[in-house]
């Protein structure tokens, strides 16, 4: 191992489209200095000839890892696009590494560029990335006035989203195709999502969608009305669901166990509350836990797995923030999860038939909490006049342990 080298012996390029003119004096350095420089096809194309070892990386990702872990001591260049940290292969190489071994030299970002040529502040659009991920992850975003830059994989997912615009009620947005941002061959054009699509789109590409249209837009409060999801009936009515929320009191980065989760309704509501939230749902009845499935993409939220099985005999492995229980409720789930939920954890849990509604009245009596009865009625048609329709009470019972 050369002197010098035990430390920091990895650097991370952040490469734009105009290869190494738009690199800047470090990043230069160390491609000049590097034993051997790992990278995309494209990547290495774009930066010509070098006197080391170029490598190229492997399909999938997770393959480059062994490969680049193995050179530990050398002098590496791993080459990504843009700032290698925003939507990049940052920290999926980081993650491996202690923090002295590393330096990164970021290039422009797609998003930073996309901002430059459309005159949009980046703070006011939302950037997501659809090149790896579902186009239903537009959803959360969808409104009018709204403005998203998104990566994507090529021609066809430009197709693609129009079609998704379209059917949700937005092809009157504006499409931005903005082409190999930042090189020689950089185009940006802008066409509606209900007209035709170029068939010439180059790679790499991205767009920017000025969304407009009469679409059914997502709420950011919690409770948002039932038919946003597919059930069977099994589901936490949107003024319960409110309710509920509200004490589960859902923050950034946080963990919800759901048990019995039905419809996923409050699990997927948790994770839309903040795009980092996660959710574990428990759901004992396997057509109820496609659905869950289903109603997580089409609300375009992914941090959620599914379990088929009944608490307590299945319960995730680690440590939740909150946990709700609208399923499957009894004496023994209650006594497991008290014993294994450290101190500071929030447990919520709706009642609605006498047997659940006396457990929970002890449990309150004896460990604390807040008890809630919860009666709603909603108007409906009594032959030619209107009266009260009254839903089963249901008891809540929200506790910090």
């Amino acid at each position: 191992m050369a002197e010098g080298l035990a430390g920091r012996w990895l650097t991370i390029v952040g490469l734009g489209e105009d290869g190494w003119n738009g690199l800047a004096s470090p990043a230069r350095a160390a491609i000049d200095a590097a034993d051997l420089v790992m990278g995309p096809v494209r990547h290495l194309t774009l930066l010509g000839e070098h006197k080391g070892r170029m490598v190229e990386w492997p399909v999938p990702f997770a393959d480059g890892i062994p490969l680049l872990l193995a050179e530990r001591g050398r002098r590496v260049v791993v080459l990504a696009s843009g700032d290698p940290f925003w939507f990049g292969a940052g920290n999926s190489l980081t993650r491996h590494l202690e923090p002295g071994e590393w330096v990164a030299h970021p290039a422009p970002s797609t998003f930073t560029l996309a901002a430059a040529r459309l005159g949009w502040p980046v703070q006011d659009m939302a950037c997501i990335a659809l090149h790896a991920a579902p186009v239903t992850w537009l959803r959360p975003h969808l409104g009018p006035g709204r403005r998203i830059v998104s990566l994507l994989r090529d021609g066809a997912a430009v197709e693609e989203v129009a079609a998704y615009l379209i059917d949700q009620g937005f092809g009157a947005s504006t499409m931005h195709m903005l082409e190999a941002l930042g090189g020689p061959r950089e185009r940006v054009r802008a066409i509606s999502a209900d007209g035709p699509i170029p068939n010439d789109i180059a790679r790499p590409v991205a767009i920017g969608i000025d969304c407009a249209g009469e679409g059914k837009v997502l709420p950011g409060a919690s409770g948002i009305a039932d038919d946003w999801f597919d059930h069977d009936g099994q589901i936490s009515k949107r003024p319960v669901r409110a309710l509920t929320l509200s004490v589960l009191a859902p923050r950034p980065g946080e963990l919800l166990w759901d048990i019995g989760a039905g419809s996923g309704s409050i699990g997927i509501e948790w994770m839309l509350a903040h795009p980092a939230n996660r959710t574990i749902a428990l759901e004992s009845d396997p057509v109820r836990a496609a659905r869950i499935r289903t109603n997580a993409d089409t609300l375009g939220v992914d941090r959620i797995t599914i379990l088929t099985g009944r608490a307590p005999e299945l319960l995730p492995d680690g440590i939740p923030d909150a946990v709700f229980i609208g399923g499957g409720l009894s004496e023994v789930l209650l006594d497991t999860l008290w014993a294994q939920l450290p101190v500071g954890r929030r447990l919520v849990a709706n009642a609605v038939t006498l047997e659940s509604e006396a457990l929970l009245v002890r449990w309150q009596a004896e460990k604390g909490g807040h008890l809630l009865r919860i009666d709603l009625a909603e108007v409906v048609p009594i032959g030619s006049r209107r009266g009260w329709r009254a839903s089963y009470p249901l008891v809540q019972w929200s506790v910090t342990l």
